[in-house]
């Protein structure tokens, strides 16, 4: 097992002697050993939060038989005196003495004076308030006691007939016992297996400080994340990405720019569903993301700020909380700009009626970018079962890319044509997400929630080309506007409760409403400078509505022999009404899905589980595969969506193992999937444009793919890991492309994909610690060629700061080379194109974290459940 190393700060020693001892002897009464936890197993878990969240319902039968022996009690008599019961009550309140606020499930012990024996306990609730009742008359006295917190003795309690006594305000007076540094094995492991996904402990990267999350996404077993941001999941990029279990219409338009927007260091885990259950939307045919975020349950006030500084890239992040009672308040902010550059070139051929034209492509572009994001929530413990949290955030994405294009054609091998372009591209946005979210807890895993989100993004994506004289002056230029609004209003309700001991049912509805806008024309120059529309370039709008209403149930049961099985079905019922403004109405019909999903798991050993799993999935296209607009910035390699796109359909198989040997955590997996009507990248010539080809997305037909994963993660010594992955995938794909002719013709390709990461983590004394990581993606199959594949490499160092207040740290990104190259061929009946891309992303960087304020613990708050939209492609390459 791996050693961390914990500053315990307000731990009382004695009650975890205590909490030893008191087991030890109950364990000796009770040879079952139901109750019995080794007190090893106590010492693990001594941080006070941890205390109190896996011993609370423990703590009071180990205190009474603490206070006991306290007493006096004959050694090996009972924990508890049967006691005559009465019709009285003693109530009261435990405050802390020092902060005035309660002692959150304080123990309370009640003792008779007779025989000084303890007869009765209880736990405060959450606002320190207590009360026993049926005390018969009698002369009492009680003993409060609490982790770091001095035991409170109240003699002289006399009950009489019928009468309640209140005890008003019971203070305690705090422990602070300064430890040194306490050695704790068995921390929680790098990997986590669960009976639908798998988790990823994301909080101890040293490299990715600075970054954000495409470059912690990396680390992940089963996923890849290519150059520019853009995530697959087992070679399928028809996933859907989730931050905290809530959706955003930035994530439903670009996947890859919103990961930009989430700074690496503040991710807890990412969780990997391969195998969504019905209760998450059918959408996501690859499977799921969640990225949950680091959170507390403190008191207090803090503020934390983190700042990088690079050759490539710069953030700077503050975030502050406030806690007081049962309301808190958290507000974030984060911004990251980036400058980068890279070069490309494109050898492009077309075929038509024997003759052949060749474009020849060189361009050099600067990259710039400026991503941010801002939130404030809120919540409030309505009481002990109930809670109501809200939320507003504001994501913006600015980038801008300054591009040289000189451009050469070729008709049968002579030069027809030269020219140079200056194109400027701005792609901008802003999104602002508001949600409110209830939950009532009725009993353990029994609770109902009901769950609203609003969300709306302005998207614009302008380019303009200035085409250059002989000279570089202006010739003309070329603009093209398109403005893009996607809004979406969610409600949900959930409810749970158990059946028995081993049983769980899960049922609820949901209903999306989603509304997605484009506005796009072209303007060209007049000599006068003036701009009007452009007569030979399109102009058009698209209104698209989308209304999505879905129920399900899920049922789980866990059998005695360890099997764990989590079965459901859910339907979904999707309305699209879709105009193309003056050019009318697109026929998209509406449509109804019944999407079952199981799934099994089987704990043969203490360390082994085995999993088989089963789901269908349904992908709808994003706006980035509907959008109409036709973007003409480069005039030989132009692209445009398609709004007539239908759903893909999409069932997934799956079995895997997960096991520890000795000191190696290792995770085996094998998949396959088979999709209909698959949504992806489609290239043809353009008729009426010598020598160009468009690229636009359609329902190709077929997709096959399967593979494995083995992971591995090995601890070498208690302070050196060493854990990577490889992925093997095979893919097929089947679908309609276009002859020379005109006609269309069946068009296949299939091939294998390798990747893998490996990483090594050293931690060294006096703070220090030490990271290197090195990916690598292999070659992409596309339905018309292939893509070549990329690496990428880094090593950090971080040094914490006295205290642990913060810490420094450097790293450096592929620094032995000054980038990465990769290429891409293609080839169909109509043409053969073959492009490079250079991007210069070496990167140095400092990075500095620093914590200020101070925070009390508190126990865990019931949390509310927010909207969980998997629904819809993001952005970026399609498969």
């Amino acid at each position: 097992m791996k050693t961390a190393r914990l500053s315990i700060i307000t731990l009382d020693v004695p009650v975890i002697l205590f909490l030893c001892i008191s087991n030890y002897n109950l364990n000796r009464k009770n040879h079952s050993g139901s109750l019995f936890i080794p007190c090893s197993e106590i010492m693990k878990k001594s941080t006070l939060s941890l205390i109190r969240n896996a011993s609370l319902s423990l703590l009071t039968l180990f205190l009474v038989q603490n206070v006991n022996a306290q007493v006096g009690a004959p050694a090996g008599g009972p924990i508890l005196e049967t006691a005559p019961k009465g019709n009285s009550k003693i109530s009261g309140i435990v405050l802390d003495s020092a902060a005035a606020k309660g002692v959150e499930f304080a123990s309370i012990a009640l003792f008779s004076v007779e025989d000084n024996k303890a007869i009765d306990g209880t736990t405060a609730d959450e606002t320190g308030r207590f009360s026993i009742t049926k005390v018969a008359p009698g002369n009492y006295k009680l003993l409060v006691s609490f982790i770091g917190f001095k035991d409170k003795s109240i003699d002289n309690i006399k009950i009489e007939k019928g009468r309640d006594i209140d005890l008003g305000s019971v203070q305690l007076a705090s422990t602070v016992q300064n430890l040194q540094e306490v050695t704790i094995t068995g921390e929680k492991s790098l990997i986590e297996e669960k009976v639908d996904r798998l988790v990823f402990n994301a909080e101890k990267d040293i490299t990715s400080k600075g970054g954000d999350a495409a470059d912690l996404l990396r680390k992940v077993p089963m996923l890849s994340v290519d150059l520019d941001g853009n995530v697959s999941l087992r070679g399928s990029s028809n996933i859907r990405v989730l931050i905290n279990n809530k959706p955003s219409t930035i994530i439903a338009s670009n996947v890859a720019d919103a990961l930009k927007q989430i700074p690496a260091d503040m991710i807890k885990t990412v969780e990997v569903i391969t195998s969504p259950s019905a209760k998450y939307d059918a959408e996501g045919s690859g499977g799921i993301i969640n990225i949950v975020t680091k959170k507390n349950n403190l008191q207090g006030l803090t503020l934390n700020i983190d700042s990088g500084v690079g050759n490539r890239g710069t953030n700077l992040g503050l975030n502050g909380s406030y806690r007081k009672g049962k309301m808190g308040f958290t507000l974030g902010g984060f911004g990251r700009a980036f400058y980068n550059k890279a070069t490309s070139s494109l050898d492009q051929t077309t075929f038509s009626e024997g003759s052949s034209f060749l474009t020849k492509q060189t361009s050099d572009a600067k990259d710039r970018g400026l991503f941010g994001q801002y939130s404030l929530g809120w919540d409030y413990d309505l009481g002990k079962n109930q809670a109501l949290s809200a939320g507003l955030r504001y994501g913006t994405r600015n980038f801008i890319q300054k591009q040289n294009l000189t451009i050469n054609q070729f008709e049968n091998d002579v030069l027809d044509l030269t020219s140079q372009r200056k194109v400027n591209r701005k792609d901008l946005s802003g999104t602002v997400d508001f949600n409110i979210d209830y939950i009532r807890t009725f009993k353990p895993q029994q609770e109902w929630s009901i769950s609203t989100l609003y969300s709306r993004t302005g998207l614009t994506n302008n380019f303009n080309t200035d085409l250059l004289t002989e000279s570089n002056a202006v010739a003309s230029t070329l603009k093209n506007e398109n403005k893009n609004r996607n809004s979406e209003f969610t409600i949900q309700t959930d409810y749970q409760t158990p059946i028995g001991k081993n049983q769980l049912i899960e049922f609820g509805a949901k209903g999306i409403f989603r509304t997605v806008d484009s506005d796009f024309r072209y303007l060209t120059s007049t000599e006068s400078g003036d701009f009007i529309l452009s007569p030979a370039n399109p102009s058009g709008v698209l209104n698209y509505s989308q209304n999505v209403a879905a129920g399900y149930v899920s049922y789980t049961l866990t059998t005695k022999n360890k099997y764990t099985f989590k079965a459901g079905t859910r339907y979904e019922f999707t309305g699209i009404t879709a105009d193309l403004g003056e050019e009318g109405a697109v026929s998209i019909p509406n449509y109804g899905n019944l999407v079952p999903s199981i799934n099994v798991s089987k704990s043969i050993s203490g360390s082994t589980t085995l999993k088989a799993a089963y789901n269908r999935r349904i992908q709808r296209p994003g706006i980035q595969q509907l959008n109409p607009n036709v973007n003409l910035s480069n005039p030989q390699s132009i692209s445009t969506g398609n709004p007539a796109l239908s759903p893909e359909l999409t069932d997934n198989f799956e079995i895997a193992m997960s096991t520890n040997i000795k000191k190696t955590y290792l995770n085996i997996s094998a998949f396959a999937r088979q999709t209909n009507n698959s949504i992806t990248q489609v290239r043809n010539a353009v008729d009426t444009l010598q020598g160009a080809i468009v690229t636009t997305f359609d329902n190709i037909g077929k997709q096959r793919a399967y593979g494995m994963n083995v992971f591995a993660n090995v601890y070498l010594t208690p302070k050196w890991t060493v854990n990577g992955s490889l992925d093997i995938l095979h893919s097929y794909l089947e679908g309609q492309t276009t002859s020379l002719e005109g006609t269309s013709v069946t068009a296949s390709n299939s091939g294998f994909n390798y990747g893998g990461r490996l990483m090594s983590q050293v931690t060294l004394r006096q703070g220090w610690g030490v990271q290197a990581f090195g990916f690598y993606r292999g070659k992409e199959i596309q339905l018309q060629g292939t893509r070549t594949g990329f690496y990428m490499y880094s090593l950090g160092f971080k040094k914490d700061l006295p205290n642990k207040k913060g810490s420094i740290g450097f790293a450096a990104e592929n620094f032995m080379t000054k980038g990465v190259k990769f290429t891409s061929d293609l080839t169909s009946p109509q043409f053969n194109q073959v492009s490079q891309t250079q991007l210069y992303n070496r990167n140095f960087k400092i990075t500095f974290n620093y914590a200020i304020g101070k925070m009390s613990f508190d126990a865990p708050k019931k949390r509310t459940k927010s909207v969980n939209n998997t629904d819809v492609i993001g952005g970026g390459e399609q498969k």
